[in-house]
């Protein structure tokens, strides 16, 4: 299973993550943990590291980003059964321009700084994947922006705490402001239309609680599994 969860942050993609990762577990006997390391700071980096690379300059930015994506779709990754990612090539789609300095005009990193420069890079990253990963299934969570609000308002301790959909630390958020969410909820949907990826369906997590997500996302993502893994899940339920 190949799954690809992106949307605007407090959209609830962690707290998905987490119940596929029991589900799998339950169902396929296996399961993958998301790999989450792709909004800035990365979660792979601890203490003065985060604050260091937050601050860097945008052409550094721009360059690790690159490389942590390509170095996440590599052949030794999808040679796997299964590879999660989360946010990923969209999310930098949509996030670059607006808030990193790189990827849209005014860039801070003049060598890639042409307006929808990571949107093509998407579509081109995209088209690799699904060589390596025909089955792969891309995943759009939204909320509507007055509960993404609100999520925004909760105080940290009450959010998820992610389990082995995040082995590296808690996801990296407070990056989308307060008065973008209407744009950045917009964009995101521009990037999942535009998407190269026809196994794709959006999750709406506004009033739906996270039995009811899932139930949805088994509902729509089984019957585009790999037939070894619908036997799996048939198999599961019998």
């Amino acid at each position: 299973m190949n799954l690809i969860l992106v949307g605007c942050e407090f959209a609830g993609k962690t707290t998905l993550a987490n119940e596929i990762v029991e589900w799998s577990k339950r169902t396929l006997g296996r399961y993958s943990h998301f790999h989450d390391h792709f909004t800035i700071p990365s979660t792979e980096l601890e203490g003065d590291a985060k604050e260091e690379y937050r601050r860097a300059s945008s052409q550094i930015k721009e360059m690790f980003q690159r490389f942590m994506m390509q170095y996440h779709m590599s052949p030794d990754f999808y040679g796997n059964v299964d590879h999660h990612l989360m946010g990923f090539h969209i999310e930098e789609a949509v996030y670059a321009p607006l808030y990193y300095g790189y990827g849209g005009e005014d860039s801070g990193s003049p060598i890639r700084s042409a307006k929808g420069q990571r949107s093509d890079m998407a579509r081109t990253m995209e088209a690799t994947i699904l060589e390596r990963a025909p089955n792969v299934i891309l995943v759009l969570l939204h909320a509507s922006p007055k509960v993404i609000r609100q999520r925004m308002a909760t105080p940290e301790d009450n959010r998820t705490t992610p389990r082995d959909s995040e082995p590296f630390g808690p996801p990296t958020a407070r990056v989308v402001r307060e008065s973008d969410v209407e744009l950045v909820l917009e964009r995101f949907e521009e990037e999942f239309q535009d998407s190269l990826i026809s196994n794709r369906f959006a999750l709406d997590t506004s009033t739906a609680t996270i039995d009811e997500t899932m139930t949805q996302f088994i509902e729509k993502a089984v019957p585009l599994l790999s037939t070894e893994d619908r036997h799996q899940v048939e198999d599961s339920r019998a």
